[in-house]
């Protein structure tokens, strides 16, 4: 029997998250949270105990249940810094190859510091990757990452 997902909206205080643990690190997150919410025009919100999501949709899970994730998000891990992006979208790898040194998941995007990236073309791929979510929402077509 498929368990309840562990990463749901936890109604902690993202800033308070986000001052707690090494300084720089809170820095790049207050930086990555002012980016998301322009783009998203949402209010961050903490996601299980480390994740900063923005916006919110819902897709029927493996276990046939209803399951909430964040639109985007990021996590700001003490070994790296994570953006958690659509897996896949027009213009992913183009972005992707200008956007500074990074490292590539399915839909995690991680840099060992946010300074590793170029912040216009880091906000293009967030700003892409949300339009993306949203439109495959919209369709009906997106089940997560």
């Amino acid at each position: 029997m498929a368990s309840e997902p562990k990463t749901k909206p936890t109604g902690a205080s993202v800033d308070d998250f986000l001052r707690t643990g090494n300084p720089k690190r809170a820095d790049e997150g207050f930086a990555a949270k002012q980016m998301l919410e322009e783009i998203t025009g949402e209010p961050a919100e903490m996601w299980g105990p480390s994740i900063v999501g923005f916006g919110r949709y819902s897709y029927i899970g493996p276990n046939k249940k209803p399951v909430e994730w964040p639109m985007i998000g990021f996590s700001p891990r003490k070994a790296e810094f994570v953006f958690y992006f659509k897996p896949e979208f027009e213009g992913r790898a183009e972005l992707l190859a200008k956007v500074g040194k990074y490292r590539d998941g399915v839909s995690c995007v991680y840099f060992k510091k946010l300074a590793d990236a170029d912040p216009a073309v880091l906000r293009q791929l967030a700003e892409a990757s949300y339009r993306a979510t949203q439109a495959a929402v919209a369709a009906g077509g997106y089940t997560g990452c």
